[in-house]
């Protein structure tokens, strides 16, 4: 149910979380260090949709659009410049304007201040605003003040009508007034070095400016606009509590992450295009503007109960591009597509979750992922296995997503096993799959398969009390205080007791030493980082996986702890890609979806205890 500012009694106190200022319902103390509490713990949070948030972290777009607006000036290693920028998700986020409010025709001092529906640039009394009106197309509007667009590529066509196309290769763009006047120039010639600038403002003697802005790659459909600006925001604002009624199920304490955490999701939809065969949320619209192939299973657990056909298309998206060897692609768009590595194969772990929701377990859905499921695990075996002893290997630390974990120091190919561990999960989910589907035959091979796999683990990787990888060229033992090695918990009552027992006083002592949660390197490692990649900082995968499997043995007090620990950390901090273990400070791309997802998971589940 969307609860409505009238239903709520919406005051203007607000709780800042990562850039997020939400707006929160019923009374509520001061924004403070303490996050505080609209409703009773015990009741179920309503989202609103009422937060504002900085787009300097959290790009301004909506579901199914390639178009962005972000200002990420504080990101200059990634090749940005300073300023508020109009992007296309395709060809890698290509920059296609920068946009300026003007006052009297000169540029603006302006704040930015976004909602998930409306974009706003102030000056005093002076103001600009952008809303979409469906994914393609923006309504811009301006009061005592214009807007500069400025492309430093492209070429200019001038259409009729005040109507101005710029053709970046990327996209095209038409740009047209509504109400006021258009003016443009351009420096150098379509060949070769070139800027164009496009104003939008409003006519001599008047206050105001409406004007229009489609994209599209191919020829522009000449229309009437479609009804006035605050018409288009209203739609935009149903369309987004729609999305709002989709999604888990909090408490109120995680109600302000919950709110930041499924705009995030909101937000970084594309529409399918090119290598994209059905609706993707990318990994981000900042500067991750891609899937990979498991972050996208994170994704798609998240969004399974409240909108399965939507989480279904986020599981089979790497499965669209399958090659014929069997092989997922390490990460693609709808321009590009990447095959120099792999990515782990969590997908039977990621079922198995989905399954638990009710979810995928009819005769459908299981005969369309049972072939590209068994085509994928038994790449494994085929081309991952250069001493052929059963065991797969990573060839790159790219290759186990946990890209420079320091189990990969000394090089590769390396057997880890992490890796044996999902392979066997994802063994025993084909079992399960082949019975369901009458396949008894099959299913026995894939369960003795799975058993087998799991024996040559514990005798190959499990040594002295704790798990290590092994050279595949001489079988020597890598040690490494990485927490990948501890990964093999998935594996839940199936590891013996005794590994068990060993493997959970090692998390609990790396815990301890964190109040944010598992570091994927100790503090007290000469390889520790703060912001190290994975080699140091808290990452929402390897907290979810590990969380399942202490689930699974029951030790859920501990699980829980991980699970509050790391939705306190992104609610405070935002939906960062990882975070800093001793600080909790968002790190690297600041608005990440696997994360946003795995904080839905985990409100979700601390909301049913």
């Amino acid at each position: 149910m969307i609860s409505s500012p009238t239903q709520n009694r919406i005051i203007h106190a607000k709780k800042f979380a990562g850039g997020v200022a939400v707006v929160l319902s019923l009374a509520c103390l001061p924004a403070g260090p303490v996050p505080c509490r609209a409703q009773k713990p015990s009741e179920s949070y309503r989202y609103t949709g009422q937060i504002h948030f900085d787009v300097k972290r959290v790009p301004f777009s909506r579901f199914g659009s390639y178009l962005g607006i972000s200002d990420l000036s504080g990101f200059a290693g990634h090749d940005r410049r300073e300023g508020l920028f109009l992007r296309t998700m395709h060809q890698g986020g290509k920059t296609a304007f920068h946009l300026e409010m003007t006052v009297l025709g000169q540029v603006a001092q302006a704040s930015e201040s976004a909602t998930p529906t409306l974009l706003t640039l102030s000056s005093g009394d002076s103001l600009v605003e952008i809303s979409f009106q469906g994914p393609d197309r923006l309504r811009i509007r301006g009061h005592h003040a214009g807007l500069r667009l400025t492309a430093t590529e492209g070429w200019v066509v001038q259409y009729p009508g005040d109507h101005l196309e710029l053709n970046t290769g990327a996209m095209k763009y038409m740009i047209f007034p509504i109400k006021g006047r258009l003016d443009q120039s351009s420096v150098g010639k379509n060949v070769g070095p070139t800027e164009h600038t496009i104003s939008l403002s409003p006519a001599d003697n008047a206050e105001d400016f409406e004007a229009e802005l489609d994209a599209y790659t191919s020829g522009w459909n000449a229309h009437e606009t479609e009804g006035s600006f605050d018409e288009a925001q209203a739609a935009e604002r149903l369309a987004y509590e729609q999305w709002l009624s989709k999604m888990p199920k909090v408490d109120a304490e995680f109600g302000p992450g919950a709110e930041l955490a499924a705009y995030v999701e909101w937000e970084s939809v594309v529409a399918a295009s090119g290598n994209l065969k059905r609706p993707a949320m990318l990994m981000s619209k900042n500067w991750m503007e891609s899937v990979w192939s498991w972050d996208h299973a994170f994704n798609a657990i998240a969004m399974s109960e409240g909108d399965a056909a939507f989480a279904w298309d986020q599981f089979l998206l790497p499965f669209d591009v399958q090659d014929a060897e069997g092989a997922l692609p390490d990460k693609w768009d709808a321009d590009t597509i990447a095959w120099e590595f792999s990515k782990p194969p969590i997908h039977g772990w990621a079922l198995t979750q989905m399954f638990r929701l009710g979810r995928f377990q009819d005769a459908r859905s299981l005969q369309e992922i049972y072939p590209l499921l068994a085509k994928w695990t038994e790449w494994y075996f085929q081309h991952r296995d250069s001493n052929h002893n059963g065991l797969p290997e990573y060839r790159h630390g790219d290759e186990s997503g946990w890209d420079n974990s320091t189990v990969f120091e000394d090089g590769t190919p390396i057997e880890t096993p992490d890796l044996s561990a999902l392979l066997s999960i994802q063994m025993q989910v084909l079992a399960e799959i082949a019975a369901r589907l009458g396949k008894a035959d099959e299913s026995a091979r894939w369960q003795q398969r799975s058993d087998e796999l799991l024996a040559k683990l514990l005798a190959r990787f499990w040594r002295d009390g704790e798990f290590v990888a092994v050279r595949a060229s001489d079988g020597g033992p890598i040690h490494s205080e990485s927490l990948i090695l501890s990964i093999p918990i998935v594996l839940g009552m199936r590891l013996p007791a005794e590994v068990r027992s060993q493997l959970v006083a090692s998390l609990k002592k790396r815990a301890a030493s964190s109040k944010f949660g598992l570091a994927t390197e100790p503090f007290d490692s000469p390889f520790y980082e703060s912001d190290g990649y994975w080699r140091g900082p808290i990452w929402a995968p390897s907290t979810m996986l590990i969380a399942t499997g202490l689930d699974e043995i029951g030790e859920r007090e501990f699980a829980a702890s991980l699970k509050r620990e790391f939705c306190t950390m992104a609610q405070q901090n935002g939906m960062a890609e990882n975070f800093d273990a001793r600080s909790g400070a968002a790190l690297r791309d600041p608005a990440y979806t696997w994360t946003s997802s795995v904080f839905l998971i985990f409100a979700n589940e601390l909301s049913k205890r």
